[in-house]
């Protein structure tokens, strides 16, 4: 009896640790289910009304609510991509935010920056580069330099200025916001091109390739998810999100003959120097031609 009696308070024993090595798991993990044993995928509910730039997306037209729909469910259940996504915003929104204030362009472009890069300096399979995407001819007509040896299409603050330069001179060819981010992605010639043959001045009404067809449901589903994270399924803290770095800023009209050595002057090292001045290229900096630049150094004790 004794003998049972031990075998049975030992099983017992064995039993909670197991369940408390479990529970302590679980604590640890990422993927803490949050009191839920199973996870299930939902079908959204649209909102009931939607905007972009202050104008109005017709959802009463079952195209465009399907439209919407495809977009809302690809961005929400991609979850990881949209927790990086809402991490990076709270970097770098604050510094677009200004820009577009500045330039008077509506808030909601900012999402544009969002679909176009993910809120990173990535290189398309074209050559379009940056957080704005901007292709090479383009960045050299509105004013910005590009060679081997500088690019300021990855200088977050001068390629956000040239997009928000072409946004508002297609704003003044077609007197929509929403056409000029279509634009952004199609081309101003290309979508004149598509109303005047299609009789119409409305990109609601437009019958587009896949990609601009896409291209601002996207923009509006990237907006509904990170304006009403908690809606979609997104928890997080303050300190989960990515922070903006202090900085500042040390401006020249020289060549740096070795950025390497110039970084060491800063008291910080070359990869700190290219991670906040990514439009640099190479280990040096020629300027020739005298040209006034602003290099970015994080504040003492950040690195």
């Amino acid at each position: 009896m004794n003998i049972k009696k031990t075998l049975i308070i030992s099983v017992s024993a064995l039993i909670l640790l197991l369940s408390f090595e479990e529970f302590e798991l679980k604590k640890l993990t990422a993927f803490n289910s949050h009191g839920e044993d199973t996870y299930n995928v939902y079908a959204l509910k649209l909102p009931t009304s939607i905007e972009f730039s202050y104008e109005a997306v017709p959802l009463d037209k079952p195209d465009i609510r399907e439209r919407l729909d495809k977009e809302l469910l690809v961005n929400t259940y991609w979850q990881s991509n949209m927790m990086l996504l809402l991490k990076r915003a709270n970097k770098y929104f604050p510094l677009i935010e200004e820009i577009l204030k500045e330039e008077g362009l509506p808030d909601d472009f900012k999402y544009l920056a969002v679909i176009e890069s993910s809120l990173e300096n990535v290189r398309s399979p074209r050559g379009a580069k940056g957080f704005w995407q901007i292709m090479p001819d383009t960045a050299r007509e509105y004013g910005l330099e590009v060679n081997s040896n500088v690019d300021e299409r990855y200088h977050i603050e001068k390629s956000t200025r040239v997009a928000c330069t072409y946004l508002k001179k297609a704003k003044k060819r077609f007197g929509s916001w929403t056409l000029a981010a279509a634009s952004y992605n199609r081309g101003i010639f290309g979508i004149d091109r598509l109303l005047k043959r299609q009789i119409t001045d409305n990109y609601y009404d437009l019958l587009l390739n896949t990609e601009t067809s896409r291209y601002i449901f996207r923009i509006l589903a990237v907006k509904e998810i990170m304006s009403n994270p908690q809606r979609y399924g997104y928890i997080y803290k303050p300190e989960d999100l990515y922070q903006q770095i202090p900085k500042r800023k040390i401006g020249l009209d020289t060549a740096i003959n070795n950025i390497a050595r110039f970084a060491k002057d800063q008291s910080v090292n070359y990869k700190i120097i290219k991670i906040h001045n990514p439009w640099l290229i190479e280990n040096h900096l020629n300027n020739k031609s005298r040209k006034y630049y602003e290099i970015a150094i994080p504040e003492k004790g950040i690195y």
